[in-house]
């Protein structure tokens, strides 16, 4: 029978330096993963990467963070060698990397979509496909996607469409893997109270989004908090590897499927 615990594991989270991805790192440091790979995009992140890093350690977790842009196949590749040769294959890879435009369709740029495309769905294409190639046999792979999947709503185009492909990458990845005992689940936050929310949004919908899920007035902020997230993930990437293939919004009742 595998091993589903976190203990002794080894994990690789890309975007793993701060908010949701940085607690997700932390957190399983502390249930007791051998070593935990943190991935930061650029310079501006290091300082929460040296943070992280420094919580991951204090854990007793072997630490270690690369900067890179995955937006590319080969850079995508390089992060999970650069893993294998620091630390060993992953037995869970966790993608937390996304972009957000909020934005009439009509006023949407080519190069707008184009970035919008690169990191939300074409760096999670790869991130499954080098997951694929590298994670160990019953190990977990799962993606970070958003609540608005669920979603009826104006202005979100470009960022729900391009993160809508990775549904079918992680129905897709489930087939393609789960001979080998992998589970791969994609999950999707509600709006959370973290920096990555706050600019795309005015008041008016700061507001509406702080009161629009059924148990809004039981969050600290009335938004998704990560700590509410956290918990779900590790179990995805533990004793829930029977869920796979799906995608699971966690949201306190913003939006359904």
């Amino acid at each position: 029978m595998a091993d589903h615990s976190i203990k002794g594991k080894t994990v690789l989270i890309a975007g793993g330096a701060k908010n949701l991805g940085g607690l997700i790192a932390r957190d399983l440091a502390r249930e007791g993963a051998r070593a935990v790979a943190i991935h930061y995009n650029s310079a501006a992140s290091k300082a929460d990467a040296d943070k992280t890093l420094a919580a991951i350690s204090a854990a007793g977790a072997k630490a270690v963070a690369f900067q890179a842009d995955l937006t590319s196949a080969k850079a995508v590749e390089k992060l999970f060698a650069d893993t294998v040769a620091a630390v060993g294959r992953p037995d869970i890879a966790i993608n937390t990397v996304g972009k957000v435009l909020k934005k009439p369709m009509v006023e949407i740029t080519e190069d707008e979509y184009d970035a919008m495309t690169a990191v939300n769905s074409k760096s999670a294409f790869f991130f499954l496909k080098e997951a694929g190639r590298n994670v160990n046999d019953h190990g977990k792979v799962c993606t970070i996607v958003t609540s608005l999947l669920g979603a009826f709503t104006p202005y979100y185009a470009a960022y729900e469409g391009t993160k809508a492909p990775v549904e079918h990458f992680t129905r897709a990845a489930s087939k393609e893997f789960g001979e080998r005992g992998i589970s791969v689940t994609a999950v999707g936050p509600g709006p959370m109270d973290t920096p990555f929310f706050y600019p795309a949004e005015g008041a008016d919908a700061v507001a509406y989004h702080k009161s629009a899920a059924a148990l809004s007035k039981f969050s600290k902020t009335g938004l998704t908090d990560i700590e509410d997230v956290v918990p779900f993930i590790r179990f995805l990437v533990s004793d829930g590897w029977w869920i796979t293939g799906q995608t699971i919004l966690i949201n306190g009742g913003y939006t359904t499927k």
